[in-house]
């Protein structure tokens, strides 16, 4: 008897020690996670949503590589909450994080089996492995560490919190990560509407009807059911075990009291979704302007980290909704699918804000941003940098040059004096002038007389120019750059806003939230602000755009260039971009065999660039007779669009302006 007093003894505590052990460990292991932190900002989950310049309307909600979309609590069936309930964590409701009935049950039942048959991990301790990212085998440490952070926010958080978030980022297999995007991509084809955010005859943004809050009991107890193991239960695959384990679900709900028997004997003779019903999600979600979203969206994760995609940010860009449709109807009525597209920036001279962007016929089918990206040979629209060189070396617009073919020597260093290599050139349809003046040679693009101009500055300082206004792309300098054939082009982006800094008559704009990130280049964002107030980012802006300015060149050279300009629209190659104003100023351009056709220019208070091609720049297909038999060039169709573009930007300046 002593004996036993005495084992007795030492096993209990034995046992004391052990759990207070574990319970001491478990507390020192949550004061040293600093899952502290990504505790506040799950509890703060709230999607990040881009809106048009007005602060209202809705373009697109920012999501991770996963595309998830969080949704409010409010926003999830109650159906669905009580499947996940019933089969994930029956006593969720009961227990405090840590469910040790579950684990005595569990631990019964595997001895019962002779293995592991059952597991005892609570909702708010799988939620806790999601967020730690502790899959596959984990150490005891691992789920001590879990075990005490599930204690923690239990103590925190409430049930109804810790629910919404766990089935925010979970992963139901089929792509979909979080439960709307399960919803939407499972059943988003039974009810039409959910979870797509705009009007069907107008296209214009409304609320979103979550496709989670519209679940029928059926739809829910899948979705419950493929938690546990989305290959097991893929209804695509494996019907009958996807069938049978929803049923269970179903089962188990009628005994927690949440599903009539009634409704279990009809729901569950629904056939499962099959193949073709099931939407797998793509990388991002409906945008009214997905280039134009899809270029914004990199900055904001740069500017904001992980906050970009569950911040609850409000960021409102630049763009014009208005102008943005706009842009779209006219290129719909130029470029039929199947020819040529086309890239269009419009920017405000006074901010560098972007306002529209086109950068490609279907955003579905090809992401490739050809505003951004798309590196073009730009032709004769790089000519104004050359005439700017001019000018300030100066030349003047009257001055006489020959126009006719020429075989130049140039200096291959780009300096100007050594004249060592020989360069041919040769006028657009082979047309020439005899004895012209500079202004006469702008106004109808020679080639002869510009490249004359542009050896004897110097390439160096027609490159010179053009970085100084605004273009980023490294520019060798052959020659050839004269004439807009540099090697790899710049995008329409780029073009544009340099043409802006001779809009803003030399001034250089940019701003603090600047596409770059340092104070240089186009602007996407207006302000990012959270609950009303901005929220500066890791670059060290405040949130809210402030304007930057720089003179790139004088005021006088930037007038007599825009005046030189003038004139290419009222009498030279661009006068399909004319009858808008008196202001109104561009310039063609046109690589060789058709393959690139350009139209850049200005109004008072914006420039934008227009480019049209076909989209592969590997093929390089000419366009010999897209413009009605004929081919196209820079005064073609990209003048007709670059018109009607601004003609529409001036009537919807005009009425913002009227109504105050």
């Amino acid at each position: 008897m002593r004996k036993l007093r005495v084992a007795f003894v030492v096993f209990g505590l034995s046992f004391l020690a052990l759990a207070a052990w574990v319970w001491g460990v478990m507390m020192a292991v949550a004061q040293d996670l600093p899952a502290l932190e990504d505790e506040a900002r799950f509890k703060n989950a709230e999607n990040s949503i881009v809106y048009a310049d007005d602060g209202v309307t809705p373009l697109t909600t920012l999501t991770g590589n996963e595309a998830r979309i969080l949704v409010d609590s409010g926003d999830i069936s109650s159906l669905l909450k009580s499947a996940v309930v019933a089969i994930e964590d029956e006593r969720f409701y009961e227990h405090r994080g840590i469910d040790f009935m579950g684990i005595g049950r569990a631990l019964y039942q595997d001895v019962i089996a002779g293995g592991a048959s059952q597991g005892a991990s609570t909702i708010t301790q799988q939620f806790v492995k999601n967020a730690e990212e502790a899959q596959g085998n984990r150490t005891v440490l691992q789920k001590l560490r879990e075990a005490a952070l599930a204690y923690h926010i239990e103590r925190e958080w409430t049930k109804d919190l810790i629910l919404t978030n766990y089935l925010n980022n979970i992963y139901f297999g089929h792509g979909a990560y979080g439960i709307e995007m399960a919803a939407r991509t499972y059943f988003g084809t039974a009810h039409p509407g959910c979870g797509v955010n705009r009007d069907a005859t107008t296209g214009a943004p409304v609320v979103l009807v979550p496709c989670a809050s519209v679940l029928a009991p059926h739809e829910a107890a899948l979705l419950a059911a493929v938690i546990s193991s989305p290959s097991a239960y893929d209804p695509v695959t494996n019907p009958v075990d996807a069938t049978d384990q929803r049923n269970l679900v179903m089962q188990k709900m009628v005994e927690q009291q949440t599903l009539s028997q009634e409704l279990y004997d009809s729901e569950s003779k629904i056939s499962v979704p099959g193949e073709s019903a099931i939407k797998t999600p793509t990388s991002s979600v409906t945008s009214y302007a997905p280039f134009d979203t899809s270029w914004l969206r990199q900055q904001v994760a740069d500017r904001y980290g992980s906050d970009a995609f569950g911040g609850g940010l409000k960021i409102t860009s630049s763009l014009d909704f208005d102008l943005q449709a706009k842009v779209v109807e006219v290129i719909n009525n130029y470029l039929p699918v199947g020819g040529p597209t086309a890239a269009v920036v419009v920017i405000d001279n006074d901010t560098a804000e972007v306002r529209a962007m086109y950068g490609g016929q279907d955003y579905s089918a090809n992401q490739f941003n050809l505003a951004t990206n798309g590196r073009r040979q730009p032709g004769s629209s790089f000519k104004p940098f050359t005439l700017i060189a001019g000018l300030e070396a100066g030349h003047t617009p009257e001055e006489l040059f020959t126009s006719a073919p020429q075989d130049l020597s140039f200096d291959p260093d780009g300096k100007g004096p050594l004249k060592s290599e020989v360069f041919e050139v040769r006028n657009y349809g082979d047309s020439y002038a005899g004895t012209t003046t500079l202004s006469n040679a702008v106004t109808h693009s020679d080639n002869s007389v510009f490249v004359q101009l542009g050896l004897d500055v110097g390439t160096d300082k027609v490159i010179d120019v053009a970085e100084r206004m605004g273009i980023t792309s490294h520019t060798p300098k052959n020659p050839a750059i004269i004439l807009g054939a540099p090697p790899k082009g710049y995008t329409p982006l780029e073009m544009a806003y340099a043409y802006s800094t001779l809009g803003n008559r030399g001034e250089k704009v940019s701003g603090t939230m600047a596409a770059s990130g340092n104070g240089e280049g186009p602007v996407a964002i207006e302000k990012v602000t959270r609950d009303g107030d901005p929220v500066p980012d890791e670059l060290g802006a405040d949130g809210t755009n402030q304007r930057v300015t720089d003179e790139a060149i004088s005021q006088g050279v930037a007038d007599q260039t825009i005046e030189l300009l003038h004139n290419v629209v009222i009498a030279g190659t661009g006068t399909r971009a004319s009858g808008l104003t008196d202001y109104t100023w561009g310039k063609t351009g046109t690589t060789d065999s058709n393959i690139d056709a350009w139209f850049c220019g200005g109004v008072e208070d914006a420039t934008a660039c227009v480019w049209v091609g076909y989209n592969d720049p590997d093929q390089a297909i000419p366009m010999s007779t897209e413009f009605g038999g004929l081919p196209v060039d820079g005064g073609t169709l990209p003048a007709q669009i670059w018109h009607d573009v601004m003609y529409n930007y001036i009537n919807i300046r005009n009425a913002a302006e009227a109504a105050g």
